[in-house]
């Protein structure tokens, strides 16, 4: 009965592939095209902010930029670089209510949500809304994905142990200081949460990273937990167009929290 009733609906409703709505042949499939226009971020990179570097070397290695300025995290890996069908995908799940979406993201950051694990326990904690926009939008993609990392690794994820306490502007067009200043102070822990944390380490999941305030912001308020360690983990990471010396990337133009665009199709 089941392959029956599946067969109609696929006759009905054929799959199709979430970057560009070509049908194909199964649900959260990526049509050839699609597929080949990804770019899997599975190479060498900064052991801090895991921005990819050139050569793989032996051991641990840190870009320039994270000796300059260490960022609070250890790790920030992405499932793939910020492009076309990257976007498509992550504004369709945000703006377009495409849920299921997020199981699709889910599906190709397990991997590297594989090589973050380490000898703590890992605790997957979404970047949260502020509780004004989670009303407007009605659901937080960040916890979806998270949702679905659990489902699918066995993880354990916590909404509640990091909360949005300030409603910030949008960041597009701001510097870099700006959006810091911005950020700065919106997220505070939940009721309980340090013992919760306790000896973990937490991964912050978001659906894009971009200039990466947002999550450093987050991160701040997750390392007053008394975590073992604190990573984050998101589905796209944005690259400039020009990579500077020193691996250091300008990020003037970048938004941490994607632009303000809908997308409904």
């Amino acid at each position: 009965m089941r392959h029956i009733v599946r067969t109609i609906v696929d006759y009905a409703l054929p799959p199709r592939c979430p970057g560009c709505g070509l049908v194909v042949d199964d649900d959260r499939q990526f049509c050839l095209s699609c597929w080949s226009s990804l770019t899997f971020l599975d190479g060498p990179a900064c052991s801090l902010c895991s921005i990819p570097l050139p050569a793989a070397l032996p051991g641990p290695v840190t870009c320039g930029a994270c000796l300059a300025a260490p960022p609070p995290f250890d790790g920030a890996p992405s499932a793939v670089a910020y492009g076309p069908v990257a976007r498509t995908v992550a504004l369709r799940l945000k703006y377009g209510r495409r849920v299921g979406h997020a199981r699709l993201m889910a599906q190709l950051m397990a991997r590297p949500l594989g090589k973050l694990a380490d000898a703590e326990p890992v605790l997957l904690v979404p970047v949260p809304l502020h509780r004004w926009r989670l009303w407007s939008r009605g659901f937080n993609q960040a916890a979806l994905v998270a949702d679905e990392l659990t489902r699918l690794t066995g993880i354990p994820h916590d909404h509640d142990l990091l909360l949005r306490i300030k409603a910030t502007k949008a960041l597009r067009g701001q510097g870099r200081r700006e959006r810091e200043r911005i950020v700065a102070g919106a997220f505070a822990l939940g009721n309980g949460a340090k013992e919760r944390a306790a000896g973990r380490h937490l991964v912050l999941i978001d659906d894009v990273h971009a200039s990466g305030a947002t999550l450093r912001a987050a991160a701040r308020a997750l390392r007053r937990s008394g975590a073992a360690r604190v990573s984050a983990l998101s589905w796209a990471r944005v690259f400039p167009d020009a990579l500077m010396t020193s691996n250091i990337f300008d990020f003037a133009r970048v938004d941490s929290d994607m632009m303000d665009e809908r997308m409904t199709g």
